[in-house]
């Protein structure tokens, strides 16, 4: 009986892929599913839907969003397909061509040739309830002005001026978390 050559065995550590150092965006985290749920409704480039509202502008993005791209049997030109209210719809309409330049030049070559409307109720359908605009922010809260004092006094032998704005702004962020931390113990 002929003995096998010993295989050369890797340590767990040097299979598993290599992680950068320190913390990563959230977007970087995401990418792979965000890739694939686009790619399962036809958007070969996930920036489009994820920067809809720098691309289209403000005033149409609150009016519509990109629902899925469909290609047709010669691969010559896609048709975007978007989603609007019914009210927006004729206005949307006359805005098309230019709308259709600006999805080219995201992609960077003329990709979409055709754009078709989607005209839903505000409510009643699944794609349509969801809101065109995004969640307001919430307004920050006032600091303690027990730690602005404090945050003053720590930046008051500064003498350029935004220097020690920006120190009392530092300050400030960091005694706010440390009295938030202590209070949570």
């Amino acid at each position: 009986m002929a003995k096998k050559p010993p295989q050369k065995t890797q340590s767990p550590a040097a299979q598993a892929p290599r992680r950068r150092r320190g913390f990563e965006a959230a977007s970087g985290l995401l990418n792979t599913q965000i890739r694939k749920v686009g790619e399962a409704r036809g958007f070969a480039v996930s920036r489009l839907l994820t920067h809809w509202a720098e691309i289209a502008g403000p005033e149409l993005a609150a009016c519509c969003r990109p629902v899925k791209v469909s290609y047709g049997r010669g691969g010559l030109g896609a048709t975007l397909t978007l989603l609007t209210t019914g009210a927006a719809g004729p206005m949307l309409q006359m805005r098309l061509p230019a709308l259709r330049e600006k999805v080219n030049a995201c992609y960077g070559y003329n990709a979409i040739a055709r754009i078709s409307l989607t005209q839903t109720a505000p409510m009643g359908f699944a794609d349509g309830q969801a809101a065109f605009t995004p969640a307001p922010q919430p307004a920050p809260k006032a600091p303690d002005p027990q730690i602005l004092r404090q945050a003053k006094a720590v930046a008051d032998g500064v003498h350029d001026d935004g220097l020690r704005t920006a120190l009392e702004r530092l300050a400030g962020n960091v005694l706010s978390r440390a009295s938030h931390n202590k209070g949570q113990t």
